[in-house]
């Protein structure tokens, strides 16, 4: 398994047990439900997105037959992504006290988190492309086959 799926694995492990932490945190001390937006996009992104992302770069290429589009891309998207999540955690951290900072944080975290998530998109749809042309070109005589979308 390549080091970048388990940075992603790895990440979205540590992601979850610091929604927990929040979580834990805000019931002990009801005052802090407003961190809950925090609280969230730690548990749903940065745990189940991120495991998404690494499930699917060690999964998806393997389903198709074909090597990943961009390991350089992969690897870019695993920064991107955690610094961007985090930005956008702080943002929500900072929000009910800065509002200004928190904003700038958030629009920035989520906004580099977004084009890690397009580079995802960009890297699994060349992926998926390369194998069609290569299946293309081996001029399958399988008519079992459903049509695959853009075939």
């Amino acid at each position: 398994m390549e080091w970048f799926i388990k940075a992603f694995i790895r990440s979205s492990l540590l992601w979850f047990a610091a929604g927990i932490a929040l979580g834990v945190a805000i019931v002990v001390h009801p005052p802090w439900v407003i961190y809950r937006p925090a609280h969230a996009h730690m548990n749903v992104v940065g745990f189940l997105t991120m495991l998404v992302f690494g499930v699917g770069y060690q999964l998806l290429p393997r389903l198709f037959g074909h090597p990943l589009h961009s390991i350089r891309l992969a690897i870019a998207h695993v920064y991107l992504a955690n610094v961007g999540l985090g930005g956008l955690v702080l943002g929500f951290l900072l929000q009910p006290h800065a509002r200004s900072l928190g904003r700038w944080f958030g629009a920035g975290g989520g906004t580099l988190f977004a084009i890690g998530a397009i580079f995802w998109l960009w890297n699994l749809w060349h992926t998926f492309d390369a194998a069609d042309a290569r299946q293309r070109a081996r001029g399958s005589t399988d008519h079992t086959r459903l049509p695959t979308l853009g075939a």
